[in-house]
C-alpha cells in the first residue's frame, strides 16, 4: 500500500490548484479515496470526532446489501435454470445468475459514475461516495430480463434528474435509485411488469416450459376471484408463507428474500445507520392497513382485501424497500416523530396501492417516492410543534 500511496503523493501536484490537470482533481480524489480513507479535517472550529464518515457509512450499507445481492444472483440463475430444464443446484444456478445480474450491475456503475464524474468536474466539487450504494440498489430493484440499454437510461435519469439537478448528494429529496426505477417502469412498462419479465429463459428443453408460470405472488393475489381464497390461491401456485419468507420465487433481483432483508435491517439498525423508527413504523403501517382492509372485506368486495396482513410483509419488495430505500437519510425525515409517521404511511400506502389499484399490484416504490416528497413537511410540522411548547422569552 505504501507504493500506491507514494504514487498518489507524487501525482497530486498535477491535480491541485495551479496544476496542469486541475479541473480533473475530483476524479483524482475519488480514485485515491477508493484505496485510502479520506484524511481531510476541518480548518476551523467546531471540530467533531466521529468514526463514521461518509465513506464508512456507505461501505456499511453495501455490506448489508451483500446477503440480498448474493441470494438474488443465485435465485435469478435458479429460476432461469428451472424454466430451461437445467440443473437448479447451487453452483450451476449461481454461475448462471452471475451472467444475468453482473451485466446490470456493471452498466449501472459505469453509466452512473460517468454522470457523477461529469458533474463533479463541471461543478469543481468532490465526487460523493453516495453513488456506491445507489449504483448497487438500482439493479437490485430490476427484473433480471431488463435490456441493458434501458438500465443505462434508468440510472442516468435517477442520477441526473433525481439528484444532480438539485445539487448532488445531500440535496436530493427523492431516492435516486427509486427515481430511476420509476422512470423505467412508466417509460417501458412492458419490460417492467407482466409474467414474462421475471425469469430469463435460455434454450428451453421439451416440457420444461409447460409447468412454468412466471407470475409473481402479488400477481397471483391480485387476480384471485373468490372471497377468502387468496391464501389458498397463493399456496396452490407454490407461494406458501415459508416460500415467500425465504425468497426462492420470481421477482426483482434483490427483493424476493424477506429473511435476508430482515438480516440487513437488523445489521443497519444495530450499526445506527438505518432508523428503527422508520422500519418498525413501516411494519406497523402494513399490518394496520391490512387489518383495516380485512374488516372491510365482504363477499362482494375484492378477494385481495381478505388476505392475511402478514403476507404483505413478505410479498413483493416491501422488505427490501423499507430496509434499504425508505431509510435513506437524505430523502427521509430527520425528526424522531416524523420518522414514525413517515414509515407508518409508507407501509399503509403500500398495502392500499397493492389492493385497491388492480393495474399496479406493487406499491412500495410509489409509496416511498410519495413520502419522500412529504418528508420535509413532516419535519416542519414536528419542529413547529416543538417550538410552540417552548417557554416564551420575557
Amino acid at each position: 500500500m505504501r507504493i500506491i500511496q507514494n504514487f498518489f503523493d507524487s501525482q497530486r501536484k498535477h491535480f491541485v490548484k495551479g496544476g496542469k490537470w486541475e479541473k480533473y482533481y475530483p476524479i483524482f480524489e475519488a480514485t485515491e479515496t477508493f484505496f485510502f480513507f479520506p484524511d481531510h479535517v476541518t480548518r476551523t472550529g467546531p471540530h467533531i470526532r466521529d468514526s463514521l464518515d461518509l465513506k464508512r457509512f456507505m461501505s456499511l450499507v453495501i455490506l448489508a446489501l451483500m446477503p440480498p445481492l448474493f441470494f438474488g444472483i443465485y435465485n435469478a440463475g435458479c429460476q432461469s435454470n428451472l424454466v430451461s430444464g437445467m440443473s437448479p443446484d447451487f453452483f450451476p444456478a449461481f454461475t448462471r445468475g452471475l451472467s444475468i445480474v453482473m451485466p446490470l450491475i456493471i452498466v449501472s456503475y459505469t453509466v452512473g459514475f460517468f454522470w457523477e464524474f461529469l458533474f463533479a468536474v463541471v461543478r469543481k466539487h468532490s465526487i460523493s461516495e453516495g453513488f456506491l450504494v445507489t449504483g448497487l440498489l438500482f439493479p437490485l430493484t430490476l427484473p433480471p430480463t431488463l435490456p441493458l440499454w434501458q438500465a443505462a437510461v434508468g440510472i442516468s435519469f435517477g442520477v441526473v434528474i433525481g439528484k444532480e439537478i438539485f445539487g448532488g448528494t445531500g440535496r436530493n429529496f427523492l431516492n435516486p435509485a427509486l427515481t430511476g426505477r420509476a422512470f423505467i417502469f412508466f417509460a417501458y412498462p412492458g419490460k417492467m411488469s407482466g409474467d414474462t419479465v421475471w425469469t430469463v429463459m435460455a434454450s428451453v428443453k421439451a416440457g420444461a416450459a409447460d409447468a412454468f408460470s412466471g407470475a409473481t405472488p402479488l400477481a397471483v393475489a391480485a387476480v384471485t376471484d373468490a372471497y377468502g381464497s387468496t391464501e389458498a390461491a397463493l399456496t396452490k401456485a407454490g407461494f406458501t408463507f415459508s416460500t415467500l419468507f425465504w425468497g426462492r420465487h420470481p421477482g426483482s433481483i434483490g427483493e424476493t428474500s424477506a429473511f435476508l432483508c430482515l438480516i440487513g435491517a437488523i445489521l443497519l439498525m444495530l450499526l445506527g445507520i438505518a432508523s428503527c423508527r422508520i422500519i418498525i413504523g413501516g411494519v406497523l403501517g402494513v399490518l394496520s392497513a391490512g387489518f383495516l382492509l380485512n374488516l372491510a372485506a365482504t363477499e362482494n368486495s375484492l378477494p385481495f382485501l381478505s388476505l392475511n396482513p402478514a403476507y404483505h410483509l413478505v410479498m413483493g419488495g416491501f422488505a427490501f424497500g423499507i430496509t434499504y430505500m425508505a431509510t435513506d437519510p437524505v430523502s427521509a425525515p430527520g425528526m424522531n416523530t416524523a420518522k414514525w409517521v413517515y414509515g407508518f404511511l409508507i407501509g399503509s400506502l403500500t398495502v392500499f396501492i397493492r389492493v385497491l389499484n388492480p393495474a399496479y399490484p406493487e406499491g412500495v416504490m410509489l409509496s416511498i417516492l410519495f413520502m419522500n416528497v412529504f418528508a420535509p413537511l413532516l419535519d416542519h410540522i414536528e419542529i413547529k410543534a416543538k417550538l410552540r411548547k417552548r417557554i416564551a422569552n420575557v
